[in-house]
């Protein structure tokens, strides 16, 4: 049994049945517990259980006490690579429960990958490979110590199913993901409803949204606030896309059932960071057009965002929805210069125009010198502060030439954030951690050929040492 600080929830099923449909998970033949991420499991009162309760409920899927009931699979339709999608839905997941983060009080809920068949599962088995699973993991494990709002990957179980998959070799292992998210509210979700004309049910679903995880924005007027839902959720989505930039990251697969209204980054498949700051990198190896390439990727999300709009044309003006648009292209500037900033370890001075400043000669520089993307902003955390350190680097010889000469006249105005930590022994490193794609396949090597999981709990370990020198691991409940 979860233990007594554990506060669920089943606010989801409020909506009604018109937005989900009652589900089974799949019946596996094994369940062995592959990773457990415990400092969150912390976090939401689910740390006490032990490894049989912890794979009865997120193997198993035996309900958590006070929260759903049976899992729900989600209805939503989107675009997929710009055309239009009415058959999608959860294919091979659910959302399993929902629950509150014991120290901000937000709704949190626990969503699968690979638990089944659903009625929106069409040709597919249900299921996630093992590899997927560890990729995911993986992803989320660095997004969150590159300070990025992700998902979490709360558990990974293997099944004991044997898979046939075209893009990697075949019978694969089989396991079941689940994640830990803000929501799973897309905007997709809002596409179905537009698609069908219920005008109806795109009110509750927006009413639902404000009320649960946006309440600040509730006004009144109904065309206030379909607005001021628009112009916040553009203004989330912005700040993970810039956030995505700082981080190096490729999504890879930015339809629009992958972009969620709290701007939460999640849903993981071809994902890459890249290793220098080349614009037309790409993830995915059927993103023929690099119509979501690294530097298209703050374009897509405002093509996406775009699309919520038509959805609220019933509900508001064109020309206030507009208006709620226009303000993506200034969050994402803003959110981009607060993004290097933080991943420069320095504090604001106040000054917007030395902000945009500084981000805009460091971006220059990535661009283009090609240098190593993560070891740039590893060996000038902390601004000037580390410039004996940076003398020390590996590809030090990049911050000789005039490329550099606009970034260290930038950083002069700029001091270290209050707490910086750079005597973590993280900082002693030459190299910084990272997760380049032919590390990814170098961890998942020993693991498919001789069950060897060490290189993968190395490389988290490490992960998380990086996270507590930048100062973004989970924050204890106190």
């Amino acid at each position: 049994m979860p233990a007594d600080s554990f506060r669920p929830s089943r606010r989801h099923a409020e909506l009604g049945p018109d937005f989900y449909d009652p589900v089974e998970a799949a019946r596996f033949p094994q369940a062995v517990l592959r990773h457990r991420n415990q400092p969150w499991a912390e976090r939401v009162g689910l740390g006490g259980l032990s490894d049989d309760a912890w794979i009865a409920h997120f193997g198993r899927f035996a309900p958590l006490p006070g929260s759903l009931e049976q899992p729900l699979a989600l209805r939503y339709h989107g675009h997929q690579f710009r055309h239009y999608n009415p058959d999608l839905g959860d294919g091979r997941g659910f959302l399993f429960a929902q629950l509150h983060d014991l120290r901000d009080g937000r709704l949190l809920d626990l969503g699968t990958k690979g638990s089944g068949r659903t009625p929106w599962s069409r040709s597919g088995d249900g299921r996630l490979t093992l590899k997927g699973g560890v990729r995911e993991v993986l992803a989320t494990a660095m997004l969150e110590a590159l300070g990025v709002d992700t998902s979490k990957s709360f558990s990974l179980i293997e099944t004991g199913e044997q898979l046939e998959r075209h893009d990697e070799p075949s019978p694969t292992r089989a396991a079941v993901l689940v994640r830990l998210s803000h929501s799973h509210i897309r905007i997709g979700s809002f596409q179905r409803l537009a698609y069908r004309e219920e005008t109806d049910q795109i009110r509750r679903l927006l009413d639902h949204a404000i009320r649960t995880y946006l309440p600040d924005l509730w006004h009144e007027d109904e065309a206030a606030r379909a607005a001021g839902f628009l112009a916040e959720v553009g203004r989330r989505v912005a700040r993970t896309g810039a956030n995505w930039m700082a981080a190096g990251f490729v999504h890879g697969v930015l339809n629009t059932d992958n972009i969620n209204i709290t701007g939460e980054s999640f849903d993981y498949g071809p994902w890459r960071f890249a290793p220098v700051a080349d614009l037309a990198f790409t993830a995915a190896y059927f993103d023929e057009h690099g119509l979501y390439a690294f530097g298209r990727q703050p374009e897509a999300l405002a093509w996406n965002v775009a699309r919520l709009a038509e959805c609220l044309l019933p509900l508001c003006s064109k020309e206030r929805l507009e208006e709620a648009l226009a303000g993506f292209g200034p969050a994402l500037q803003a959110a981009f210069a607060e993004a290097v900033l933080r991943r420069l370890g320095l504090a604001p001075t106040g000054d917007e125009g030395e902000m945009h400043a500084l981000a805009g000669a460091f971006w220059a520089f990535l661009t283009r010198t090609r240098a190593p993307f993560e070891q740039a902003f590893f060996d000038w955390y902390g601004g000037r502060a580390s410039e004996t350190r940076a003398a020390r680097s590996p590809i030090a010889e990049h911050y000789a030439g005039e490329d550099f000469a606009r970034v260290h006249a930038a950083l002069v105005p700029f001091a270290p954030v209050p707490g910086a930590r750079l005597d973590h022994p993280y900082f002693a490193r030459e190299r910084p951690c990272t997760m380049l794609i032919d590390e990814v396949e170098a961890l998942w090597a020993p693991i498919a050929a001789s069950d060897d999981w060490s290189a993968l709990h190395a490389k988290l370990a490490a992960i998380a040492e990086m996270a507590e020198a930048y100062g973004t691991a989970p924050a204890s409940t106190g």
